[in-house]
């Protein structure tokens, strides 16, 4: 049944334009030709900035024109700008710059650092381009993609962040020191999507390398997340997670709680798992019930559902993007025009903006190139085929390029009323803001591969792999589920020969002193041991990809 609820929103959400009402007019090729040009230069322009002035600090500052660590000293930019790199074509440099990463970078460091923010950019990022390595001309090691050094850096990033979930309630703290673990006097506050963002890409790392730890914490501190929700339905936006009490009790889709429903969306897809699609429905009723009002989503009291803030927070432009994924594209649309009408006012989307006035709200005037709008313009436009969603990423070309383009790369916009400028260009505009931009104007981009491509991989050779169907996490790193699959039969395969080859070390069992009919239920702390004769499977071959989604045997 999930099988066929996924297909059929597939079909819906990226084969629609045959049958769309489409407004205003097309792009031709040439225009496209044209914008995927510019967006390259974009690209180039801040990039070779950011080598040039402030590698291997995390981040550029272009007013500047030198370079500052911001989330852990990860040369964060280039992790999150890499898969960027093939997107665009750039096999060489791809290469050139996983070689780099992988002698350079060292997550041994007594440094503190954002749990949520390593891993969505540097376990996403490192997961992201591992996935990718073989596209982009790189030698990959035997059995990839279930092996290889990006996903061991991966992996090694992710075990460092493991000590934060560590609580009585399983939900994460919000920092971690790489080195010592978490704080003695660390807060045990953190928001809802510091708690919720986890299950892409630790359920990804679990299924590649085999172990299921990082999976088993994700999805307990999703459970632990879903138990605290109001009578109404709703979540706010800081919890504590040593004792599960709300600290901020607001709810709505923006900035602390955003990723959080965009998990529950994409990781129900990824992993075809039916809780988390049931968690996502029953919140998306609460939320259309309290905070939905004449297409725009407001900010409410969690348990009373009366209005705190009536504004519109430039990270709730994600929302019509994730509405596709579950064929509401009227919902979407109508959302998104309101998001454009914003952009249009100013020339870019203010951190807040007050639905009341029409105008900014004090001391949250800033646009720091965020990507979400254009996010949900690629996925409205591949859903409906419709220009206008077009017409907005030509937009943000000519506002980005006109008004935070400088010297050395790209500055974030300070005020979007009279576009003063800030010394700063977060890494996620190379590795959202540009990326989108670019597949919006590239149909034919090996992202948007229905399966009429794919290749092989997996240690017997016979995985389906690339053939669509990416997952992006909220950094905008794809992540193909066919590789989840894939590596899943054959780590199972490993474990049970491990389980083999450790059971013929131990010595053999005394026989039983009386007949009795073997006990099928295990003890506390057992573990079900394989059959010492049993012989490994692999229940891998006969899957297919199909519109880029996998299916099993049954």
């Amino acid at each position: 049944m999930l099988t066929f609820f996924f297909s059929t929103v597939f079909c819906a959400a990226f084969l629609s334009p045959i049958c769309s009402h489409v407004s205003g007019r097309g792009f031709s090729e040439q225009e496209m030709s044209h914008y995927r040009d510019r967006i390259k230069s974009m690209f180039y322009h801040a990039y070779n900035s950011y080598l040039e002035n402030a590698y291997p600090y995390d981040e550029l500052r272009p007013l500047t024109c030198d370079g500052q660590d911001t989330w852990g000293s990860f040369s964060l930019t280039l992790i999150d700008a890499l898969d960027t790199l093939l997107i665009l074509g750039n096999h060489t440099e791809f290469q050139r710059v996983a070689a780099l990463l992988q002698d350079s970078v060292d997550f041994d460091i007594d440094v503190n650092a954002s749990v949520f923010e390593t891993n969505i950019r540097v376990v996403g990022g490192l997961l992201s381009a591992h996935l990718l390595s073989k596209r982009a001309g790189v030698k990959v090691e035997e059995g990839w993609p279930c092996s290889g050094p990006l996903l061991r850096m991966a992996e090694d990033a992710a075990r460092k962040l493991l000590p934060a979930f560590q609580t009585p309630t399983g939900m994460p703290y919000g920092t971690v020191n790489l080195l010592r673990g978490v704080n003695p006097s660390e807060t045990p506050v953190t928001c809802t999507a510091g708690v919720g963002t986890f299950i892409l890409e630790f359920s990804t790392l679990s299924r590649l390398t085999g172990d299921p730890v990082f999976e088993r914490v994700a999805r307990r501190a999703l459970r632990a997340l879903w138990k605290t929700r109001s009578d109404i339905g709703l979540v706010g936006n800081h919890i504590d997670v040593i004792t599960s009490k709300w600290v901020a009790q607001d709810a709505g889709i923006g900035a602390g709680v955003d990723s959080y429903f965009e998990y529950l969306v994409k990781g129900a897809i990824m992993l075809q798992d039916e809780e988390l699609l049931t968690m996502f429905h029953e919140f998306d009723k609460s939320i259309k019930n309290y905070t939905k009002f004449d297409d725009w989503y407001l900010w409410v009291q969690m348990h009373k559902g009366t209005v705190s803030m009536p504004v519109f927070q430039s990270l709730e432009a994600f929302w019509p993007g994730l509405q596709s994924l579950i064929g509401d594209i009227s919902s979407a649309t109508k959302s998104f025009l309101n998001y454009y009408s914003v952009w249009r006012q100013f020339g870019g989307l203010p951190e807040f903006y007050s639905i009341p006035q029409g105008y900014t709200v004090d001391k949250r005037e800033g646009y720091p190139l965020r990507p979400e709008l254009i996010e949900s313009a690629m996925y409205l436009y591949k859903a409906t085929g419709d220009p206008i969603f077009m017409q907005l990423g030509r937009d943000a070309i000519e506002s980005i390029d006109k008004i935070s383009r400088v010297k050395c790369g790209f500055a974030t916009v300070k005020d979007v009323r009279d576009h003063k400028l800030d010394n700063r260009m977060e890494s996620f505009f190379l590795a959202e803001t540009i990326k989108y931009l670019y597949l919006l104007f590239d149909p034919e981009n090996f992202l948007h591969n229905t399966g009429t491509e794919f290749e092989l991989g997996g240690f017997q050779g016979d995985c389906v792999l690339s053939a669509g169907g990416y997952i992006f996490n909220t950094e905008a790193h794809p992540l193909d589920p066919a590789a989840l699959h894939c590596c899943t039969g054959v780590q199972e395969e490993r474990r049970q020969l491990r389980d083999i080859l450790f059971s013929l070390t131990e010595p053999l069992e005394p026989p039983p002193t009386r007949e009795a009919p073997e006990s099928i239920a295990l003890k506390p702390g057992e573990r079900r041991r394989a059959p010492k004769l049993s012989c490994p499977v692999q229940p891998f071959s006969a899957r297919l990809a199909v519109m880029g989604q996998v299916f099993s045997e049954n």
